[in-house]
């Protein structure tokens, strides 16, 4: 009987413990890893920084006078600092809050993006395929193509283990508007673009560049080339119609048949040929106040910009030169 009493006195003073520690907890949520291996202990300890419980002493006992103080599952979890001990123990039992870190780099199209989130989330691509053709999201961002190409805004989220293809093509296209900023749509009016268009172009930009301080330039030439009606000829619209990675874009390339193709058709393509980030989308909304209407790369990735065609010809034969004596020194 004095054991019982004993017991229950102890029960009842952690629990008053765990009430007063939980009481210096913040609000909101916080990002906690546990490493394969670790001791509740260990995990406590990260809690405590994380701001989720108030003391790793008090929660480690806690967990091991309820009995549930081994065998917790390693990962990175997104806890609510309000939460009880109760259900943080038994997240870290179950698994539950397990978040996944999935990172979509600028530049990346869907066809690089959906076996990417297939493979780390593990969510058949399939699914994913489908979900970014979703109707209701297409209509959403008045999109006029079948699929939500250039509006996965690229960027490192952490998403719930168990999250299912369309929330997870959601959760992107929701980045991407949070990213829009409001005031850009009256320099969509200054322009007379639609906001599809203008994710058209920067999807562009966002290929063409190699150095960031580029990027309003780069966006200059096309918008002086829409101004006059002349063809964009970009490359990477190319590479885009063609569906294939090719090192260099070749003449016999140019020829292929798609409305993506703008050595064939002139304006913009139907949509986007990839996903650009905010300041290839800032760059397409404010291009540089400059006459250039071509440009050619340097070897180092770097472009130098002209506003005829007698100057592009001569720059072009520069480069040409630059990376024939480039190809000497390198080979073996």
């Amino acid at each position: 009987m004095t054991r019982r009493l004993a017991a229950v006195r102890h029960w009842g003073a952690l629990a008053a413990l765990a009430v007063g520690a939980m009481a210096c907890d913040g609000s909101g949520n916080a990002r906690v890893t546990v490493p394969s291996g670790a001791s509740m202990r260990l995990a406590a300890d990260s809690l405590e920084a994380a701001g989720v419980i108030g003391s790793a002493k008090l929660f480690s006992v806690y967990a091991k006078v309820t009995g549930r103080d081994r065998n917790i599952k390693a990962g990175t979890y997104i806890l609510d600092r309000g939460a009880s001990w109760n259900a943080i123990v038994n997240a870290l039992v179950a698994g539950k809050g397990i978040v996944l870190t999935l990172t979509i780099p600028e530049g990346w199209d869907l066809k690089t993006i959906i076996p990417t989130i297939s493979r780390v989330m593990k969510v058949p691509a399939a699914a994913l395929n489908s979900a970014s053709r979703d109707a209701a999201l297409i209509r959403q961002l008045k999109v006029p193509v079948p699929t939500l190409e250039g509006y996965l805004f690229p960027e490192t989220y952490l998403l719930p283990e168990s999250s299912t293809a369309l929330p997870i093509v959601r959760r992107l296209v929701a980045e991407f508007e949070r990213r829009w900023k409001p005031e850009w749509n009256g320099q969509l009016e200054k322009l007379g673009m639609s906001r599809h268009q203008v994710i058209t172009l920067a999807s562009i930009i966002e290929k063409e560049a190699r150095v960031a301080t580029e990027r309003p330039t780069i966006s200059a030439v096309y918008h002086n080339r829409l101004k006059i009606g002349m063809m964009l000829q970009a490359d990477p619209t190319v590479l885009y119609a063609l569906g294939r990675h090719e090192n260099r874009v070749l003449y016999r390339h140019l020829e292929v048949q798609s409305p993506y193709n703008t050595y064939r058709n002139v304006g913009l393509p139907p949509g986007p040929i990839a996903s650009p980030g905010s300041a290839s989308i800032e760059a397409a909304l404010f291009p540089a106040d400059v006459p250039f209407l071509y440009f050619v790369a340097h070897p180092d990735g770097h472009h130098e910009f002209t506003s005829t065609v007698r100057e592009h010809n001569e720059m072009v034969r520069r480069m040409r030169a630059l990376r024939r004596q480039a190809a000497r020194t390198t080979r073996p």
